[in-house]
């Protein structure tokens, strides 16, 4: 089984961004517990600050992985493009928020990539990352 974990903008900052709401972790030594625990999936892990790398990542995997989990960060609430992207691949796609969406400022609390991915997790730290691998499983 292949995933692909797709991270957007400022997620490269996890661990020194805004601790109180995103944590003391970076991703990348949350992804190294993840590839541990699950080996036997082969989990690739791709971050851009840049909405259209971002899609180009959802065109290049979404025809050959198995799922993608993505979290585009603020793109989620303002990005056409990625959602047109979620909705033009085959590969089925997980959003993830690492904070609760819906207790945070208004404008967060629209996704305009949800509606086209198989499921919305938000609000369970890190974790939802896991849960989100889970639900491939």
């Amino acid at each position: 089984m292949k995933i692909q974990i797709i991270n957007g903008p400022n997620l490269n900052l996890l661990g020194q961004r805004e601790k109180s709401i995103y944590g003391d972790s970076s991703f990348e030594t949350y992804f190294e517990e993840l590839k541990s625990k699950y080996s036997i999936i082969d989990l690739d892990y791709f971050q851009s600050n840049v909405e259209g790398e971002i899609i180009n990542k959802l065109h290049d995997v979404g025809f050959s992985y198995d799922g993608i989990i993505l979290n585009a960060g603020g793109y989620t609430h303002t990005s056409v493009a990625i959602s047109d992207a979620i909705a033009g691949i085959n590969t089925p796609v997980v959003e993830v928020h690492i904070s609760n969406i819906y207790a945070r400022e208004e404008y967060r609390h629209i996704s305009l990539t949800g509606k086209n991915c198989k499921g919305v997790l938000t609000g369970f730290g890190l974790n939802g990352y896991r849960l989100a691998l889970e639900s491939f499983l």
